[in-house]
């Protein structure tokens, strides 16, 4: 017993003054210049002066530089010349820079905080250079304007489209009439324009009247800028707010009150059952969404009802469509990784 208790004080010993070895050094090997002071190696005082320090170095940089070095002058090898300068660097480096000279002078006077300052100088070392806010920043930033000019493309593309449809040319041209924009004066003397003139003030009158009377829904919509990532994220808190009040609102008037859904509200949930994006719900034709209001879909029995009958339509089109004929044919003969000998 008295065997046991001596041999766990002893390692308690051993342990403390392990612990105590470690704490006391103040210079650490693997850390800035290893067990050499930084200012022993540049040979200057701790209260040395930035021009002072620069002088001290451009010296000794002289000195040991591989490209000047002469193995005559001094007891040194071509080896040790090279890295003494590699020291010179590191504790010019070092000390150059004023939050580390902060942290390195910390660490000299106070050496019993010894990993703390393993934790200071990887810290500092592996931190990225550049603030990780500007890059998200200027990240998003770019998302978002590369986000703002693809819409645009599409919406571009949508209007030149239109434009080649006769039904959309043409109502846009009635219009046009009947505002007056298309009647012409003739035109004498030096403000007379030519004819193509003239043709381009046409276009660009029809493509104005198409801009304003259409409205494109989807994918090709105008692009409007509370819709870009930018202005999601900033408004994010208020998006926030207002969905959590919509939710207790309609929490508090149709499952609490029990009042009965408004028309807004019964194109909702038609949306959601038939798992929709609000976009794409308002690309449908507004007859279409008058018949869900009609066979009141917003009824959970009346939309499974309504589900069943359109995977039935869909089944009998299938059944009888010649293409649908033809690929399943050709699914049950050859089909997709089917092994054959083709006769060329």
């Amino acid at each position: 017993m008295a065997a046991s208790i001596e041999l766990r004080l002893t390692l308690w010993i051993c342990l403390v003054f392990i612990l105590c070895f470690h704490s006391v050094s103040a210079l650490i090997e693997g850390l800035y210049c290893g067990t050499q002071s930084c200012y022993d190696v540049l040979g200057v005082s701790r209260d040395v002066s930035k021009a002072e320090l620069g002088r001290a170095y451009r010296q000794l940089a002289r000195r040991y530089h591989p490209d000047r070095f002469q193995p005559g002058e001094t007891d040194d090898t071509q080896e040790s010349a090279q890295q003494k300068f590699l020291l010179v660097a590191t504790a010019y480096e070092t000390l150059k820079d004023e939050e580390l000279r902060k942290d390195y002078d910390y660490m000299l006077d106070h050496p019993e905080e010894y990993y703390s300052h393993y934790y200071t100088y990887y810290r500092r070392r592996l931190a990225p250079k550049v603030d990780v806010r500007i890059v998200i920043l200027v990240t998003i930033c770019a998302i978002s304007l590369f986000q703002y000019y693809s819409w645009w493309s599409s919406y571009t593309e949508a209007i030149n489209y239109l434009m080649t449809v006769p039904k959309y040319r043409i109502q846009a041209t009635e219009l046009a009439k009947q505002q007056g924009l298309l009647n012409r004066t003739k035109e004498k003397g030096k403000n007379r324009r030519s004819k193509e003139e003239i043709r381009e003030e046409e276009e660009q009158i029809i493509r104005d009247i198409i801009k304003n009377k259409i409205d494109i829904k989807g994918g090709y919509q105008k692009p409007n800028v509370s819709d870009i990532l930018l202005c999601k994220i900033v408004l994010f808190p208020y998006h926030l707010c207002t969905y959590v009040a919509w939710n207790f609102s309609w929490f508090y008037r149709f499952t609490i009150r029990g009042e009965e859904y408004g028309e807004e509200e019964r194109l909702y949930i038609i949306r959601k059952y038939m798992k929709m994006s609000q976009a794409q719900f308002d690309s449908l034709e507004n007859s279409l969404i008058e018949t869900f209001l009609k066979q009141q879909l917003w009824i959970k029995e009346n939309y499974e009802a309504y589900k069943k009958e359109q995977e039935e339509e869909m089944k009998m089109k299938m059944a009888t469509d010649s293409r649908w004929k033809r690929y399943r044919r050709w699914m049950k003969s050859e089909g997709p990784g089917r092994i054959t000998f083709a006769d060329d």
